[in-house]
């Protein structure tokens, strides 16, 4: 009888290794960078994904260095991408959404959050089903790009897009830029 060898599964390779052993340290590494660790856990699944994906398992010389670069610089440009959407949005929605409900703020100031909640309400409406879908998800409902991506059967950076594109609409159309949620 011959002593057939199946391949390597996949939590065999140098990178799987790689990641299961340093997984911890990857989370915490990204943590420091974006200041949240949930958001640091998807970023280290992420890189785990888009290198397993890519196939760049066997390739790689030195797979905890590589590892650790991918999860450094998916954690930069979700800080990049939160720093952008702070000037795009002027502000946080949710707080701006509750201002307007609880009616804590002088009257001045809530009629001007009504209004321009109503305006960015408007242009959600006005935009693409799957656009609008996008982010509604992101915004009001903390989904993560690979889950909006999954659920619209889209890649990552198209729903990046979309996103991004929308909240330019409601700026652009709504003068949300200004301030008006600061």
């Amino acid at each position: 009888m011959k002593n057939h060898k199946s391949p390597a599964p996949e939590f065999e390779t140098p990178m799987m290794r790689a990641y299961m052993a340093h997984r911890p340290a990857l989370v915490d590494y990204a943590s420091k960078v974006v200041g949240n660790r949930e958001q640091a856990e998807d970023i280290v699944q992420e890189a785990w994904l888009t290198l397993s994906r890519r196939g760049a398992e066997n390739d790689v010389r030195e797979p905890l260095g590589y590892l650790r670069t991918t999860v450094r610089n998916l954690a930069i440009d979700a800080l990049r991408q939160r720093v952008r959407e702070s000037r795009l949005m002027g502000g946080d929605l949710e707080s701006a959404a509750r201002t307007a409900v609880d009616g804590q703020a002088n009257p001045e100031k809530t009629a001007f959050v009504r209004r321009d909640l109503a305006c960015v309400m408007g242009v959600l409406r006005s935009l693409p089903e799957r656009q609008r879908v996008a982010i509604e998800m992101y915004r009001f409902a903390d989904y993560k790009l690979r889950e909006i991506a999954d659920h619209l059967g889209i890649s990552v950076s198209l729903a990046h897009v979309l996103i991004a594109d929308g909240l330019a609409a409601c700026t652009t159309r709504c003068g949300i830029g200004r301030g008006n949620f600061s």
